[in-house]
């Protein structure tokens, strides 16, 4: 049953809004207290604005001060562009990519450094996204953070972006969280550091057999979540010089999500048939997986495996941000240079 159709939660939902209403204009006029760092006065440009969003029109009066962000992949980025994030959502605790709070291991303790609150684990929650006095919604349209389910609820107590992430790298969702919070410079700023990075890098790297198939690989060994050109893993990787290797019309046409063109899924016979290249790049992936991979018998005449150029990327890559990219970076330094 939808929560719009529970009267009391309703009532609950319009109180906890009530009492924090004169917080909020009130704090447009002065510094949020979980405001992120020095710059969290530098919101620029002209107010308001209109942004178009996968829901239509959103227009902002202001310079957000209260950001709530509903998803864990987008929290990163908000952190990295000095956005005044003060309360996000999280996955599941404690796992192999989260710590004790839900929140990505790459980005928790720079949360926990700004004040960032943790607002529940895994299934939204409508009572605590308003409890945390949002003057702007921050909501995933894709993946399995994504709280949609809720916009319709959300977007009538406070303004609700929502942002596809399947097919965009880190660095244009910066710039389009940057327009929402008017963190513009900061956005472009971090953007350009990251970019020269990788314009180093990518001089010296020494790329094993190409092209390369980037995936996520299934832990029972019967199959992976190939990643596309238009995924945050195949645009870093096509930037520094790999060739991304891609999966035939013959196997597509099977992706999670239903709508996601990030991954397209691999399993049972297609797996073998999909997975093409001369090598092959683990994601949400330690070294310890490389001979998991290189013993599949599904695989064995796989042309990377034959030549055994599998290689892990990390575990934080599973959700590319400012900066698990980085991690990224500095790994791929270290096996390819």
């Amino acid at each position: 049953m939808p929560l719009h159709s529970i009267p009391p939660r309703r009532a609950i939902l319009r109180l906890l809004l009530a009492a924090g209403f004169g917080l909020l204009l009130s704090a447009c006029d002065a510094p949020a207290p979980n405001a992120a760092g020095p710059a969290a006065n530098a919101a620029t440009g002209q107010w308001p604005r209109t942004l178009d969003t996968p829901k239509g029109p959103l227009t902002l009066q202001r310079p957000p001060l209260r950001i709530v962000s509903t998803s864990v992949t987008l929290t990163g980025t908000l952190l990295a562009i000095q956005a005044p994030v003060v309360a996000s959502g999280g996955s599941a605790a404690n796992s192999k990519v989260t710590d004790s709070q839900g929140f990505f291991t790459q980005w928790g303790e720079v949360a926990k450094q700004r004040g960032v609150q943790a607002l529940y684990q895994g299934e939204p929650s409508a009572e605590a996204i308003i409890a945390a006095q949002p003057d702007l919604i921050v909501m995933a349209g894709t993946g399995g953070d994504s709280a949609l389910k809720l916009y319709e609820q959300l977007s009538q107590l406070a303004p609700t972006l929502v942002v596809n992430y399947d097919d965009k790298s880190w660095q244009e969702l910066a710039l389009l969280l940057g327009r929402a919070s008017g963190r513009e410079a900061d956005a472009q700023a971090v953007i350009a550091g990251f970019d020269a990075e990788v314009a180093r890098l990518k001089t010296r790297l020494k790329l094993p057999p190409q092209p390369t198939a980037a995936m996520v690989y299934y832990e029972n060994g019967s199959g992976a979540n190939l990643w596309t050109p238009e995924s945050a893993q195949g645009k870093l990787l096509q930037a520094l010089g790999f060739t991304l290797a891609t999966a035939p019309d013959s196997v597509k046409g099977n992706t999670s999500q239903g709508v996601r063109r990030d991954i397209v899924q691999l399993s049972g016979e297609k797996f073998a048939e999909g997975l093409r290249g001369n090598s092959i790049m683990l994601f949400n992936a330690e070294p310890a997986m490389v001979p998991r991979v290189l013993a599949n018998p599904f695989l064995a005449d796989n042309a990377a495996v034959r030549g055994k150029q599998v290689f892990a990327a990390g575990f934080d890559t599973f959700r590319l941000d400012y900066y698990s990219s980085r991690n990224l970076l500095a790994r791929l330094a270290r096996q390819f240079q």
